[in-house]
């Protein structure tokens, strides 16, 4: 099983799916039980992962590789496309937090009524497409993954969603497809560009068909591809990510080669490239002013689907941003580093005033994920060690404790159809246990030490101030979002929880009659966990850090 346990990653839930789909009977419970036991199953492939993984090794572990397309097309060389697999330090923490949030959403989509045999077969295709994109290596696999996810997404939010689902989910889309064209732009010009040298090696003789490449062999081979020694129809174009972030396997003269001569409005095509890829990612992320569709999203979706999507999904963007337009283009990356971080920085800014300004309690803590992510984008930005290290804790923090909101803000709302914050007073008084889950996540939420939020964002921003390229105004601006993240947090909670109780909904005032209960047994199993989660990783930071350090590291050398 370890030999292929990437790629039971990812069959798992695609299975379950098909297993929904075809299952004979008509009954809810079945549908139910099916996604339960191949998450379940999926999370018990997930903790064995983690055993094997070696947190000393800087590279990819557990690669799977295999010819998946070829195709000689003449003068233009080969088309290459591989099933290529792997994980490292960067991916496997995302891998992992994947696996925690689809449990958990799995287990708070019980209530799912109408539908339920297209909704659970929806979101495991979800659950897959999402394991996907953080296992890929080959940029075309990775796509196909990224692309996936769009449509169980939009049919998720569209018929199991709120009052203005069609809007929201049209909304998501159209943003998410217009990225996806970008970087589509992007990928098919890197793919003319790229060569991949092994399979050029064999194609030009000097590499049999079952040899193994040396260092030697792959330097020479770029040699010759520099003086123009090799022929066109013996290049092997490739999308493999390894490949593509090498910059000696690019073709002299190719649109997006290191020393391209290709300008477009007197903008060298690679930055154009570049901030292409950047847009294309961003709008995951979300980056203001691309962030538009994320609260209407939020506010639509059913509560198991707004905490995958502020869990896991936002985290592709992040996830992209290192590993494919970083990586791939860290000229440029270094080069385009204030803006960059100004977009970070107003991003924060931006999501905490307008989270301040809610009555929508599941909108204040979209906004509030727009903020907290602005985080992700300035430690990214930095181009340091802990600037990259804290980009990826925080986006590990905000998907377990968004996923911990989301699913506290859903408790209410299941109860009384109502998420208006200004409708609930003196909550303690009837609902002790959630007064005190709902505390620590927005406490942990604030950045208060001792839990994970604070670790993600102190990094982040020392990352930034230590950074040679970023002017100290940065993140000293910056900062202001952990002073706005207090005052909302804190605001909501005290409107929410102290003085006498009182609930208003749009018939009538409740004083002893009302649908207020504290929380379910179910409820508790899924928040506790989640709590713990957050305060483990907020005393033991080195849970994460000892995963990413050595690759992070490593993945900067090489850029430099």
């Amino acid at each position: 099983m370890i030999d292929h346990i990437l790629t039971l990653l990812i069959a798992i839930p695609l299975l379950g799916a098909v297993a929904v789909a075809a299952w004979p009977t008509q009954r809810p419970e079945s549908f139910r039980l099916i996604a339960l036991a191949a998450l379940l199953l999926e999370f018990l492939v997930a903790v064995s992962l983690y055993v094997v993984f070696d947190n000393h090794q800087s590279g990819y572990q557990l690669s799977e590789t295999l010819d998946w397309i070829t195709i000689p097309i003449g003068s233009l060389g080969v088309v290459s496309i591989d099933y290529a697999l792997a994980v490292d330090g960067i991916s496997f923490p995302l891998v992992l937090l994947a696996v925690i949030v689809l449990f958990v959403g799995v287990i708070s989509s019980w209530n799912i009524g109408k539908r339920t045999r297209g909704y659970f077969a929806l979101y495991l295709l979800l659950s897959g497409s999402i394991i996907g994109c953080f296992l890929a290596q080959d940029f075309f696999l990775f796509y196909l993954f990224f692309e996936f996810m769009l449509l169980p997404m939009y049919f998720l939010i569209g018929l199991w969603g709120g009052p203005r689902r069609e809007y929201a989910a049209l909304k998501f889309f159209i943003y998410t497809f217009f990225g996806s064209l970008l970087i589509l732009i992007v990928m098919i010009g890197l793919y003319l560009s790229a060569i991949d040298p092994v399979e050029t090696a064999r194609a030009v003789g000097v590499l049999g068909m079952e040899d193994a490449a040396t260092k030697d062999i792959i330097l020479q081979l770029q040699q010759w591809l520099m003086e123009g020694k090799i022929a066109p129809e013996e290049l092997v174009h490739t999308f493999r990510f390894a490949y593509l972030a090498d910059s000696g396997n690019y073709i002299p003269g190719s649109v997006l080669s290191q020393i391209s001569d290709f300008y477009i409005l007197g903008i060298p095509v690679r930055l154009l490239a570049f901030w292409f890829l950047f847009i294309g990612f961003a709008v995951k992320l979300p980056v203001v002013p691309l962030h538009t569709w994320l609260p209407d999203a939020h506010v639509e979706a059913p509560t198991p689907i707004s905490v995958v999507l502020a869990g896991i999904l936002l985290k592709i963007g992040g996830y992209g941003f290192i590993r494919i337009v970083d990586g791939f283009f860290p000229f440029e990356a270094q080069y385009s580093t204030v803006p960059l971080a100004i977009l970070g920085m107003i991003s924060i800014v931006y999501g905490g005033f307008n989270a301040l300004g809610q009555s929508d309690l599941k909108k204040m803590i979209a906004y509030s994920s727009v903020s907290h992510m602005g985080f992700v984008l300035l430690g990214i930005a930095a181009f340091t060690a802990e600037g990259i290290n804290g980009a990826i804790y925080q986006m590990v923090s905000h998907g377990v404790l968004s996923a911990m909101l989301f699913l506290l803000a859903g408790v209410v709302y299941d109860r009384t159809h109502d998420r208006k914050i200004e409708n609930y007073r003196g909550l303690i008084a009837v609902m002790p246990r959630y007064t005190v889950l709902t505390g620590i996540a927005f406490f942990a939420s604030l950045g208060l030490p001792g839990f994970s939020g604070f670790v993600g964002e102190l990094f982040t921003l020392m990352g930034a101030f230590q950074s040679d390229q970023l002017p100290v105004w940065i993140p000293a601006l910056s900062t202001l979002g952990i002073v706005l993240a207090a005052a909302y947090f804190l605001w909501t909670y005290q409107r929410m929880f102290f003085g006498s109780f009182w609930y208003k909904n749009d018939n009538a005032s409740h004083s002893t009659t009302h649908p207020l209960t504290d929380l379910t047994t179910r409820e508790i199993g899924l928040l506790v966990p989640l709590a713990i989660l957050t305060v483990l990783l907020g005393i033991l930071p080195g849970i994460l850090f000892d995963i990413t350090g050595p690759t992070v590291s490593a993945w900067l050398e090489g850029l430099r």
